[in-house]
């Protein structure tokens, strides 16, 4: 059934637009669903099955990694079918160009692949799951409904147009059936064209704050991660690795064969792992072989603050413009400021797991992934097998911020499992998940304006050095030509400066990537460069707002004549907050952004501690992220993104040392705890407009309307991310 819906919708982008599909046009367009029946289920296309006992089961082809997308897409399936929320249930969907996501790669990348015809993988990220499969899954479930109809229609010969479903029945007047019942015969029949969407009882669950599907095994302990996964005569391995370019010379073999429990160390050119019959024999073992790298890069956190510095006095490439800057700047007297950002880590409280096991030529991987194509790809070429003999099982993930979207662990559980030809369970130590995260790029940013008279901005120019992150992370994620032509095919690196382009209206702007060479790797953290861009952007125009003798919220809001939307969020946080206008020793900043097609506004309340260290007393958010599928889990991703932009500003970072990342645990990471969370106040704006995203968009506002708060109650204006004091 849903084998017509799902090709039609999903490869358009539901409702992402037209515009979105020119850039995959020369996709093959015939992809049969692959979705398995367990016995008593009836199989209704790529997206659901209904079982003999009333259960409903949907297929979600995106990763859960707290955000809430084993409810939010189940929940539009069953607002459509007319099911009872308590009879639904959520599998992961099995790889299938079916559940391919466009628009997440398309945004991931900010752009990247737009002008050639790759094909896009399965993906969760850049808060795209509504926004891709709000479509499919709408007709999946009309679809579905509409045979349940059909079929009953048949039974009490009537016109099938004239039933209605009640949570799991089919209606007519005085009959009722349940699904249950109907399922098996209507599986089998035609769909009607068109589909219709949102009638005969449909919509009873749209917009309502149903429980989550993934609370309660997360709550009495019985949901499975990978590091869960145990199987018949399995081994549990610990891993080492050496720096970035490293490769290993050393290890003390004998001084871990001394440990209880080790059964083997395989090495490999660039990592070292101990195996043993539990984990902390095998973390022991590790220890005791006291692995010596070699070689890498010498980097240390004043050669990436070096490069940044060469690469910003370095001709930049010019990214986006609006009108003649440059001949707005000439001969004016200009405003600069200068910004950095260190890198961050996203510190997930899962780190990154998989269990492995290889048979016969086969590898099943068990694994938290944001990706599971790409993963599966990487081990396939770890182990130079098809792709085709490697299954992978996607498991829930503790989090993640970006971390599962890198696929290593894979590639070495995969070695792992076909050197020892016995099935091996590896967890990365919190230690190694720091050393070796992908992190969010170091940053420097040059920003100038011209002010008229009247304090109106004139002319705008963004000059941000980062590492070309966007083209470094296509490469590990999406190896091949297709990838290499469209990195040479790009002008500079649109990752490194996403977010950078102003939501305010300015005559004469110009973003221009400068790339550095830092000699760290780099990947995606929750909200990408945002995070570092919406920071430059804000600061500076509470900066330029004093100069010009106007209060901060006024000043943008009269900039955001074509953009109502964030207008009203600010004025909105600003009311809740009870904004004083940022007065000196008021401790208030606020700041906005515009991201994935939503708006937020957020009020910071903040101080000096005893300490000299930043204290926040109160974040105040408004939103609006378009129409709410359920309105619960949008308040739980702006605020978890509050506090992790709180994180992100005031920790969550590190430098480097001889090549190896200064952070090696929570406990040197400097991100608040319980204790210091501020009271929080999120206010969600109605709207009718199409679902924007929600995942990150909690994320980019918070450092920069902290950085503000903290100039309005010191006077002193903090320049660097994470904030501290140093000028």
């Amino acid at each position: 059934m849903a084998n017509g819906i799902n090709r039609r919708r999903l490869l358009v982008g539901g409702g992402a637009g037209v515009g979105l599909v020119v850039a995959w046009t020369l996709w093959p367009r015939s992809y049969a669903p692959n979705l398995v029946a367990n016995p008593g289920e009836a199989l209704f296309g790529a997206w659901l099955k209904i079982g003999t006992d009333g259960h409903v089961t949907v297929a979600v082809p995106q990763a859960e990694h707290g955000q809430g997308v084993y409810t939010s897409l189940p929940q539009i399936v069953a607002d459509e079918l007319g099911a009872d929320w308590r009879t639904v249930g959520v599998e992961p969907a099995p790889l299938n160009a079916l559940y391919a996501n466009p628009l997440g790669t398309s945004d991931l990348f900010e752009g990247l692949f737009a002008a050639l015809p790759v094909e896009a993988p399965m993906l969760t990220g850049a808060s795209s799951s509504i926004r891709m499969f709000e479509a499919a899954c709408r007709e999946a479930g009309a679809g579905a409904r509409a045979l349940l109809c059909m079929s009953a229609a048949e039974r009490w010969d009537v016109d099938w147009q004239t039933t209605k479903v009640d949570a799991g029945f089919v209606v007519h007047g005085d009959k009722r059936i349940r699904f249950a019942e109907l399922a098996e015969a209507a599986a089998g029949g035609t769909l009607p064209d068109p589909l219709p969407m949102g009638m005969q009882g449909a919509g009873k669950l749209a917009g309502a704050s149903v429980p989550r599907i993934d609370v309660p095994s997360k709550v009495d302990g019985s949901a499975n991660f990978a590091g869960d996964v145990r199987l018949a005569d399995m081994v549990h391995a610990a891993i080492r690795q050496g720096p970035a370019g490293s490769r290993l010379v050393r290890v003390n073999r004998a001084a871990a064969d001394r440990i209880r429990g080790v059964l083997s160390v395989v090495e490999n050119p660039h990592w070292v792992a101990a195996v043993a019959t539990t984990g902390w024999a095998a973390q022991q073992a590790l220890d005791a072989l006291a692995p010596r790298f070699e070689g890498g890069r010498p980097v240390d956190s004043a050669s990436i603050d070096a490069a940044l510095t060469v690469a910003l006095d370095a001709p930049g490439t010019r990214m986006a413009t609006v009108g003649d800057v440059d001949g707005v700047f000439k001969g004016a007297r200009l405003i600069t400021a200068a910004y950095r950002a260190s890198l961050g880590l996203t510190a997930a409280i899962e780190t990154p797991s998989a269990a492995a096991a290889f048979r016969e030529g086969r590898l099943e991987l068990w694994l938290s992934t944001q990706a599971p194509g790409l993963a599966r790809a990487a081990a396939a070429r770890a182990l130079g097998i098809a792709e085709s003999a490697v299954v992978v099982h996607p498991m829930l993930v503790g989090g993640s911020f970006g971390a599962a979207l890198e696929h290593a662990v894979a590639e070495q559980a995969a070695v792992l499992a076909q050197t020892l030809k016995r099935p091996v369970s590896l967890v990365w130590s919190r230690g190694e998940a720091s050393l070796h995260d992908c992190y969010r790029p170091a940053a420097a940013a040059r920003m100038t304006a011209r002010l008229a008279p009247n304090g109106k901005i004139l002319g705008w120019r963004a000059q941000i050095a980062a590492p070309a992150t966007g083209a470094e992370l296509a490469r590990r994620l999406m190896p091949g030509m297709a990838t290499e032509v469209a990195i040479r095919a790009a002008t500079g690196d649109r990752y490194a400066v996403g977010g950078a382009m102003p939501p305010y209206g300015m005559p004469a702007l110009a973003i221009d990537h400068h790339s550095a060479e830092i000699g760290v790797p780099t990947g995606h953290v929750r909200s990408g460069a945002h995070g570092y861009t919406a920071f430059f952007t804000e600061c500076f125009l509470d900066e330029l707002a004093k100069l010009a003798h106007s209060e901060p919220m006024s000043f943008r809001i009269g900039m955001l004549g074509g953009n109502p939307r964030l207008a009203r969020c600010l004025s909105t946080a600003a009311a809740l907050g009870g904004w004083d206008g940022g007065v000196p020793g008021s401790g208030q900043g606020i700041a906005a952004h515009a991201f994935r097609g939503s708006y937020i506004a957020v009020l910071a309340e903040a101080h000096m501690g005893d300490d000299r260290r930043p204290v926040v007393d109160r974040l105040v958010a408004a939103v609006d992220c378009g129409a709410q599928i359920n309105p619960d889990l949008v308040r739980q991703q702006i605020e978890g993104g509050l506090v992790f932009g709180m994180a992100s500003a005031l920790g969550a970072a590190t430098g480097f040392t001889r090549g190896l990342a200064d952070a090696r645990g929570f406990d040197t990471l400097g991100i608040p705890r319980l204790a210091d969370t501020p009271d929080i106040t999120v206010e969600v704006i109605r709207s009718d407009e199409a679902p924007g995203g929600v995942g990150e968009l909690g994320v980019p506002a918070v450092a920069p309307a902290i950085a503000n708060a903290l100039q309005s109650a010191t006077g002193f204006r903090i320049r660097n991310l994470p904030l501290n004091t140093k000028a």
